[in-house]
């Protein structure tokens, strides 16, 4: 067996994705990943995405590879965000869907490949951050998803996305549902993260919530340096209207509050 091949082989697990630039980048030329795959080493996906095959042919990546690949590989800002990120962190207790949705943060203006967007006819959900000014090390987090290191957003994060996306990939009920679970958030990343951040509704979403909950860590944000903006804001139809934060909320919060 040839040098070149014992390396991949000892990186690459049966069903794990391989790219060529990666494979480049460790002397693996285009011609001899050909050869690769002509021996039945590597299968080929589409042009330059490959993955190592296994003694079955039920040994396939999955979206847990696609990432990994993204994140190692081709060094690339895309990581597990938002309710996927709650979800493997064991902080939300829905069941899986057969073919879940899987929630990505990618950085701003950043292109996705083709072959990513298009894995495995996966449905993505990409969480928007253009109105987040930056992202820190501090926001993201390593966990272990299905024996694989993923950067995922840490929780406080990850709560941000979920309210960002009210109305587009989420009710207010279950975004709020997960949210009465975060009672461990900590003050100061949420404040660092809202001070940051320059969208006024999931900002006026995410204080009422936290209040609504009474959540320990609340108290210790300081609104005055969270950017509100002026004028209602309408999170949902049919609502009842909120006063401090001036949105609309679901009647059966406004009879709480």
């Amino acid at each position: 067996m040839g040098e070149k091949l014992n390396w991949l082989l000892t990186q690459a697990m049966p069903g794990s994705l391989v790219l060529q630039p990666w494979l480049k980048a460790h002397g693996i030329s285009y011609s001899l990943a050909q050869k690769y795959v002509q021996s039945g080493w590597l299968k080929k996906l589409s042009a330059g995405v490959y993955y190592r095959r296994g003694a079955s042919e039920a040994v396939k990546p999955s979206w847990v590879d696609a990432v990994q690949a993204a994140q190692t590989q081709l060094s690339l800002p895309v990581y597990v965000a938002g309710l996927s990120s709650l979800r493997y962190q064991g902080l939300s207790h829905y069941l899986a869907l057969e073919k879940e949705q899987i929630w990505l943060g990618v950085g701003n203006k950043q292109v996705l490949p083709k072959w990513f967007r298009e894995f495995a006819q996966q449905e993505w959900h990409f969480c928007s951050h253009q109105k987040l000014d930056s992202l820190t090390e501090k926001d993201v987090k390593t966990i272990t998803i299905e024996g694989e290191s993923l950067k995922v957003s840490g929780p406080e994060l990850a709560a941000y996305e979920v309210l960002h996306s009210m109305g587009q990939a989420i009710s207010f009920e279950h975004a709020a549902e997960l949210f009465q679970g975060l009672v461990h958030l900590s003050p100061k990343k949420v404040q660092s993260l809202l001070e940051r951040s320059r969208a006024v509704q999931t900002n006026r979403v995410f204080l009422f919530l936290s209040h609504y909950y009474q959540h320990p860590w609340a108290k210790y944000l300081d609104e005055s340096s969270i950017f509100l903006g002026s004028g209602k804001r309408q999170v949902v139809e049919q609502g009842r209207y909120n006063e401090r934060y001036q949105i609309t909320i679901p009647l059966a919060f406004h009879a709480k509050d």
